[in-house]
């Protein structure tokens, strides 16, 4: 319970608290004005035993305590834990995507536009999340048929004496063979990140000027591929949705509650144009609207994700004033957070309702999917109870070197990737697949047992082999029945998947349409996918290790910083002497002794 022994050395001033449970992780981050207020608070909580700080409490064996000298301190400090520490009861924003950004890399000398999947400490420009893959990839056409950059791999241009195939069709301005000057590339840039800012009525403007230009200058053909611009940019503008006559930049937020989960969108106008949204779902929150707008809002913002000139909002959140201080401090302009009564800034207001109140529409449906498919693999595989959580193994390895076990998790028919794991082998040596599959699920089954997170379906990646190699792990540990247990194996071709149970002498055969079936190979592909991803990543590092371990003044620390600031051995052979400078602890000299070695093995293969 709540430890009130803390209050006894805790002083009236703002500050932040942390609560800790028995494993000394940080469960909850709070701040206050006074922090002896604030605590006292809890002492005094009096609810329901299911209610959501009624259960923290009861798990807090210690709270930590940080002085601040402003309450606007504190705000900060707050959201850095948070961001730091995950705690299990804050409001964490996550939607379970990935979302691409698209990178503008204007610190080479010759920039190029990609799709990456997280941002990077460099000098690239970053644009995004996208949350459609379809108007990212959307806008990379675009941007390739107006402005058409190099897009060869490499930071540094490689000279060539003929152009790829690329120049051919049109699709690269190739300063690789010289054929545009640094100056004309660098104008393409500048109209990119036009683009991209979503200032394209600037860019418009700009094409404009430039085509007049080139008709006075009797430069007809150039005056040509600006009209030609013109018209592909207008026409992909005409698809967009205006959203008001101001050009303004916003960032619109609507929130919808539905018992204790809230939908938060988030709807990016850029140049008076809706440009995309975010969606987060909160969870179980127990806290007031303002609080948890608020908080979100805390979140959301930072010196990555800085707020635009204007933020809409559909009522005003708790601590107005002090959070407009906070974000201040992350733009360079003046921001301005209203919360809108009258006129078009309502209609946008309603607009992200409307998208948060969907967010909650598409669960229901999901929900509605998983339960008649859900329905239909206990039918169809016979199963003693519907199999909400279901895992597969799958065991990877090349002759026994680099051996590993991938384990996924699906929950309510989706993927839930907070329960993926990946496990190195630790006692078995040499190509054996089933002490191997024995040693990963012991690991896996032990830990379940203590944890008490044991899955409904357990799905073994193979046929009657390596399900009798399972079932003997779950008799050793008890728990045949605790949990369903099926193997999937892929058989000839006619034949097609194979379902193996327990007990039972013939496979279980589905038409290869089967939702079932479908969802199963689902899952195991996943476990494939995920083994091989890591795999690559074990042979990488210890190749990376095998060539850096031979230049003398390379140890395991700085074998990992180079790694970490550059990637791939592939790119560290690739990467030029400044830029092996830049990764911290490696000098001048180290840098040089380092470029010179890799060069020199490079050149010989």
């Amino acid at each position: 319970m709540f430890p009130e022994k803390i209050l006894q050395s805790t002083p009236h001033k703002p500050g932040v608290y942390l609560m800790l449970d028995a494993k000394a992780r940080v469960i909850y981050v709070g701040k206050a004005k006074d922090l002896v207020k604030r605590l006292t608070s809890y002492t005094r909580h009096s609810s329901s035993e299911h209610n959501k700080t009624t259960v923290m409490l009861k798990k807090v064996e210690q709270v930590k305590t940080i002085i601040t000298t402003t309450e606007k301190e504190a705000l900060i400090l707050e959201a850095s834990l948070i961001k730091k520490h995950k705690p299990r009861y804050n409001i964490i924003l996550r939607d379970d995507k990935n979302y691409p950004y698209i990178a503008v890399t204007v610190g080479e000398e010759w920039p190029r536009v990609m799709m990456v999947r997280r941002k990077r400490r460099d000098n690239s420009r970053y644009f995004g999340p996208y949350s459609s893959a379809t108007a990212m990839w959307a806008t990379l056409k675009l941007i390739a048929s107006l402005f058409p950059l190099r897009n060869c791999r490499g930071e540094k241009l490689r000279p060539r004496t003929r152009p790829c195939l690329n120049r051919q069709i049109g699709k690269c301005l190739a300063p690789c063979t010289g054929n545009v000057s640094r100056k004309i590339y660098m104008e393409n840039v500048d109209k990119i990140l036009l683009l991209l800012q979503g200032k394209s009525r600037d860019l418009l403007a700009e094409l404009k000027r430039q085509m007049l230009q080139a008709s006075e200058r009797l430069n007809f053909e150039q005056a040509g591929q600006f009209r030609d611009q013109i018209r592909a940019l207008k026409t992909t503008l005409e698809k967009q949705l205006v959203a008001a006559g101001h050009g303004k930049n916003q960032d619109v937020f609507g929130y919808v509650r539905s018992g204790t989960t809230v939908a938060v969108n988030i709807l990016f106008v850029r140049d008076g144009l809706v440009s995309g949204s975010r969606s987060f779902f909160i969870e179980d929150y127990f806290g007031l609207d303002s609080q948890v707008l608020s908080q979100t809002i805390s979140q959301y913002y930072d010196r990555e994700t800085p707020p635009p000139k204007e933020i809409l909002l559909p009522f005003s959140p708790e601590n107005f004033e002090l959070l407009s201080e906070y974000l201040a401090d992350f733009t360079t302009h003046i921001l301005q957070i209203k919360i809108p009564q009258r006129g078009d800034s309502t209609i946008l207001v309603e607009m992200a309702n409307t998208n948060a109140r969907q967010l909650f529409a598409e669960k229901e449906k999901k929900e509605r999917s998983w339960q008649s498919l859900g329905k239909s693999i206990k039918e169809k595989l016979q199963l003693s109870r519907t199999p909400e959580t279901i895992e597969c193994l799958d065991i990877s390895n090349i002759s026994g070197q680099h051996a590993i076990g991938s384990l996924v998790c699906f929950s309510g028919g989706e993927a839930n990737k907070s329960r993926f794991r990946h496990y190195k082998i630790r006692t078995i040596e040499g190509p054996d697949d089933y002490g191997m599959m024995r040693e990963v699920m012991e690991r896996r089954f032990k830990r379940g047992i203590k944890e008490g997170n044991l899955p409904n379906l357990f799905v073994v990646d193979g046929g009657k082999g390596q399900l009798g190699m399972a079932m003997a792990v779950a008799r050793e540990l008890g728990i045949t029945n605790e949990l369903d247990w099926i193997g999937i194996a892929k058989e000839r071709h006619e034949e097609g998947e194979k379902l193996y149970k327990p007990g039972r002498k013939n496979p279980i055969l589905l038409p290869a349409h089967s939702p079932v079936l479908l969802y199963l190979m689902r899952i195991r592909d996943e476990s494939h996918r995920y083994g091989i991803t890591f795999h690559r990543k074990l042979r990488n590092r210890a190749t990376l290790s095998s060539e850096l371990d031979e230049i003398e003044g390379i140890g395991d620390n700085r074998k990992k910083l180079l790694l970490k600031k550059i990637g791939s051995l592939k790119k560290i052979k690739e990467a030029s002497l400044q830029k092996l400078q830049e990764v911290e602890g490696i000098g001048p000299l180290l840098a040089k002794k380092i470029y010179t070695s890799l060069q020199r093995d490079k050149n010989k293969s």
